[in-house]
């Protein structure tokens, strides 16, 4: 019996031993490998011989104040989008889930935007909000305005990068909320009808306990999405004007690629994912308190 259990640990180590090698060699290492570039004075001109400067990288990033402009962009690009993308799907999912004809259609119909390509999107988007673009060549036909800028100031340009990403998350909510909505047991609806409760009461009282966990899930990934957002800020405004429409991640990649200052990236990355690990942390507990 000793014998067979070594032979199965053996067996288990053969096993994990090649995906534990390869998530070493390309996870572990590479984040040990930024963290000491996030200590040390790591440029273009310092490639052979990169020296040990401490916090000074850090001090860099939080008395840089377009680094504070793009951290704004980036809370309110999540504090927008999320709320937008999940209430829109949960809504879509509720909605499908009472559906029986075509069903798979409107589901297929709705998921299609998730599939479709960041960049091709992007485009799409910088082409209808452009100065000479689709939107206002339609309102200058229909009322005579003068073309609006929709993507050369600040918040003009973030609301058109939202607006994408609340469209482009909607089909991935859905599937998700209509999963956990078919797992919800018909018994409390069938309990909650002969209490009385209407549609509004059935909904609030039994599918959203139901699918807490849910929520919580989506709640997470979202939020580490919104402050993951590059492509559709890159392609529609390119963080003009004077990086005011920046987020966190392209701010990241300017200052690597553009200027780089790979040492000021590293450590805007930690803070990035100390911020994001704080914010989970805070999810977490808000959900409990709930609970409790």
């Amino acid at each position: 019996m000793e014998t067979k259990s070594r032979v199965n640990r053996v067996q288990l180590t053969a096993l994990l031993l090649p995906g534990l090698l390869i998530f070493a060699v390309f996870t572990v290492y590479p984040i040990f490998r930024l963290l000491c570039m996030s200590f040390c004075d790591w440029n273009f001109g310092s490639m052979l011989s990169q020296p040990f400067i401490g916090l000074a990288n850090y001090q860099d990033v939080f008395s840089d104040d377009i680094f504070w402009v793009v951290f704004v962009n980036s809370i309110v690009y999540t504090l927008v989008t999320v709320p937008a993308q999940m209430a829109l799907g949960l809504m879509v999912a509720v909605l499908l889930s009472g559906i029986k004809r075509f069903s798979v259609s409107f589901r297929v119909m709705n998921y299609l935007p998730v599939i479709t390509s960041w960049v091709i999107a992007s485009l799409v988007f910088r082409y209808i909000f452009n100065t000479e673009g689709l939107l206002n060549y339609c309102l200058s036909r229909l009322t005579g305005a003068a073309n609006v800028r929709w993507l050369d100031t600040r918040w003009s340009g973030l609301s058109v990068a939202m607006i994408l990403g609340a469209w482009k998350g909607v089909g991935w909510n859905m599937v998700v909320f209509l999963a956990a909505l078919q797992q919800v047991p018909a018994d409390l609806y069938e309990a909650a009808e002969m209490d009385g409760c209407g549609s509004w009461k059935r909904f609030w009282n039994v599918t959203l306990p139901s699918i807490k966990g849910t929520i919580l899930f989506a709640l997470i990934m979202l939020t580490i999405g919104g402050f993951n957002v590059f492509t559709s800020i890159k392609m529609i405004t390119g963080g003009k004007p004077a990086h005011q429409t920046d987020t966190l991640l392209t701010w990241m990649y300017y200052k690597a690629f553009s200027t780089g200052n790979f040492g000021y990236s590293a450590a805007l990355s930690f803070i990035m994912a100390l911020c994001l690990g704080l914010m989970a942390i805070a999810q977490f507990r808000a959900m409990k308190n709930r609970d409790a």
